[in-house]
């Protein structure tokens, strides 16, 4: 230990926690193989003692030649204090400082000051005049020591305190909403996958049935292909799947006779009909369907209103300027990958020549310009799916949803993604997020997605995580925060080391919880973090200080005795559910669909194994029974899946939580689950099991009535929406 303690000291100056506690309270050292080797994935030579060392003093030099930190996040409404790092022993003149304060609607305003008198090198502070608004801003200071003059630049963040809370947005109400795969859902009308048309479908629904709010899965842009299908694995962030896009929605429809005609020939509703059918969604088919219609309706925009004076048109090109360089690159990338993907057979832009590895390129430049119209139709793309989804969101306010539509953010995206290729100086190749071992997974978790390095990511002034919290809270009431702790340490895995091997590296939390508050209270929207798994004692108390809800999932909720927790002691400020889409639906669970998968998969290596935890789900169920039937008076055990699932409902709306999320795959009674975490899409079909049941025959289903039913107490009263407006008033004001 000794003998390397420069490396130690190095590893947690860069964030790389010395242990953890894992979920059996089983502490667990980093080892030196795995310091050295996350090291190295930052880019910092540690594979000696000397090394390190050097490494300590190049950072502790480069440290204090900075006059500024590189960004600062402040939750002071009223005045913040920067920290000055000044070069040599003392300032002795004059400190100058401007403050360049930007409105959210792009306006700015500079103040500037001087101040005439010493300051001492460790101890030089800056107090900036108030109020400071909310928002992004930028500081540049210059200090004049007698010899030399030094000067430095700073991303001023200055956010609220917390999100917006339940009580602010409902009041006193406690209200119930659907959680949707919304790929997996089916109707009449689908293409093969679900889509916004059918996500419209479910918001007239809850306005009916009192839900408060529709939650989706995420819907990040994918590649639509192979293995690249799941949600939690996007290529981007920022942009959404055009899986999604409601064809019939699309304003050129109705200009443009040729499109219509194609839909309408038998060739095509022979196609449509077959994919339609499927008990799986083949992504790419269902892609490609789309992608036929939308080239004529995209040349048929053009024609009426690229460059027209028309309302679709200016919305288009202010639709291009708010997003920037950003939608250019993503939707470079796309044309890039269908360009490389046809010339080499690669999906991996690590692959693609080197002159194209960089956005910047003077040969992915020169290609923008030779396939202008092709990246002009993934911008169109991205433009009809935010006006769409904006569409959903007015009319759930119509349908009175208090909350309308619930959204989803990923943790991380993919290694070959559009992310890692726009914004590559984040990403990291040689480590990989994870999850150590736990109850589910003995041997940890590999998720495959490059983490993104803090120390780069503050240099950046944080700029690519506040886009992707804002491009995730367009159009939504709620967000759900993917994997939560992710924002105060990351389980990172050192590439070609097995995931027990990994580490956890400290984040700036408060920071980034900031520009999350910042972001939701914005959006007048409520967050969610999914905080299950392994995670710290502190973490809960953190988000409820800044107005995070929890996630409370029934199957986890125990008491030490092993029993379920009693409806009464489930916390307000969370949002309940009986599962995720990694576990089983109730139907599942009562049949043990689930236990039989994992057999299949080997998960269960034996039929001595599956017999074992058949009669531990057995026991399971006795002991849910006892909870849920101790709360509710009842005493006549459930003879169906839809009985169970009827009365959990109940008991979740007994709760006082502030939110419950009604699976629609539990009132639909599917047994099998949408996702079996750690196990490669090759052996099992992931994220593409559709629903059996359509929304028109579940909304005419009397079991789904008598289970719904159970949440009359949480249904949203359009009396109270009144109050709700006025909350939201006051806090935008």
């Amino acid at each position: 230990m000794a003998r390397r303690r420069n490396l130690h000291k190095l590893a947690e100056r860069f964030g790389i926690l010395a242990a953890y506690v894992d979920q059996f309270g089983v502490r667990r050292a980093t080892s030196d193989t795995t310091r050295v080797a996350l090291l190295a994935a930052m880019g910092v030579d540690a594979s000696t003692e000397a090394a390190a060392q050097s490494a300590l003093q190049r950072d502790t030099k480069a440290a204090r030649t900075q006059l500024l930190a590189p960004v600062c996040v402040t939750q002071s409404p009223s005045a913040a204090v920067i920290n000055l790092r000044v070069l040599g022993e003392e300032v002795s003149k004059v400190v100058e400082w401007t403050l360049e304060l930007r409105e959210e609607k792009g306006a700015i305003h500079r103040r500037s000051g001087a101040l005439r008198r010493g300051y001492e090198v460790h101890g030089a502070r800056l107090l900036l005049p108030r109020p400071l608004p909310y928002g992004y801003h930028r500081l540049r200071v210059s200090a004049d020591s007698g010899a030399t003059t030094v000067a430095g630049e700073q991303s001023l963040i200055v956010t609220p305190r917390r999100c917006p809370r339940p009580s602010e947005l409902l009041g006193r109400h406690r209200v119930f909403g659907l959680l949707v795969n919304l790929y997996s859902v089916r109707s009449h009308h689908d293409w093969g996958a679900g889509s916004l048309r059918e996500l419209h479908d479910l918001i007239a629904w809850c306005g009916e049935i009192g839900a408060a709010f529709v939650g989706v899965n995420p819907l990040h842009a994918l590649a639509n292909r192979g293995s690249r299908i799941g949600p939690y694995s996007p290529i981007s962030r920022l942009y959404r799947n055009v899986l999604y896009l409601d064809i019939g929605a699309v304003p050129e429809l109705a200009a443009a006779p040729a499109v219509r005609e194609r839909v309408s020939s038998p060739a095509f509703q022979k196609r449509l009909a077959a994919s339609r059918l499927r008990d799986h969604i083949d992504y790419e088919r269902v892609v490609d369907l789309k992608l036929e219609l939308l080239s004529g309706l995209h040349r048929a925009f053009v024609r009426a209103h690229r460059h027209a004076d028309t309302a679709r048109g200016r919305a288009y090109r202010r639709y291009q300027e708010r997003e920037g360089d950003a939608l250019i690159d993503f939707a470079t990338f796309l044309a890039l990958d269908a360009h490389w993907l046809r010339r080499q057979g690669t999906t991996d832009w690590h692959r693609w020549p080197r002159a194209y590895r960089h956005p910047r390129s003077p040969e992915v430049l020169h290609f923008r310009r030779a396939h202008f119209e092709e990246i002009d139709f993934h911008c169109y793309l991205q433009f009809e799916l935010d006006r769409q989804l904006a569409q959903l969101a007015a009319a759930a306010k119509l349908q009175g949803l208090p909350i309308g539509i619930y959204q989803d953010l990923a943790l991380g995206s993919a290694d070959d993604s559009s992310d890692t290729w726009a914004f590559g100086d984040l990403f990291l190749r040689d480590a990989r997020l994870g999850a150590p071992p736990d109850d589910y997974n003995a041997e940890g978790q590999n998720w495959n997605l490059p983490p993104m390095d803090p120390r780069r990511l503050a240099r950046s002034g944080y700029d690519y995580f506040a886009r992707v919290v804002r491009a995730s809270l367009q159009h939504a009431g709620a967000l759900r925060i993917d994997h939560i702790m992710g924002l105060l340490r990351q389980y990172w895995i050192p590439e070609g080391l097995p995931a027990a091997a990994g580490a956890y590296i400290r984040f700036p939390f408060e920071d980034l919880l900031g520009i999350v508050a910042l972001e939701s209270a914005r959006a007048g929207a409520l967050v969610i973090g999914e905080d299950l798994g392994t995670v710290p004692r502190e973490l809960p108390a953190l988000l409820a200080h800044c107005g995070v809800l929890s996630t409370r999932v029934l199957y986890f909720e125990r008491t030490k005795r092993g029993g379920y927790r009693p409806a009464r002691k489930y916390p307000r400020n969370a949002l309940v559910s009986a599962n995720t889409h990694d576990l089983a639906p109730l139907a599942g669970f009562w049949s043990g669909a689930d236990l039989e998968i994992k057999r299949s998969l080997g998960i269960l290596a034996t039929d001595a194994h599956l017999h074992r935890a058949r009669a531990e789900r057995q026991r399971e169920l006795r002991r849910l029974w006892r909870c849920v039937a101790r709360s509710q008076s009842r005493s006549r055990q459930p003879a169906t899946a839809s009985q169970l699932a009827a009365a959990v409902h109940a008991f979740l709306a007994s709760t006082p939580a502030a939110l419950v999320g009604v699976a629609l795959d539990d009132l639909a009674g599917e047994s099998e689950p949408v996702n079996v975490p750690g196990v490669p899409l090759g052996r099992h079909r992931s994220w593409s099991r559709r629903m059996r049941a359509s929304i028109e025959s579940l909304t005419a289903d009397a079991e789904v009535r008598r289970t719904l039913a159970g949440l009359r107490g949480r249904r949203w009263k359009r009396a109270g929406e009144g109050k709700m407006q006025k909350a939201k008033g006051k806090r935008q004001k």
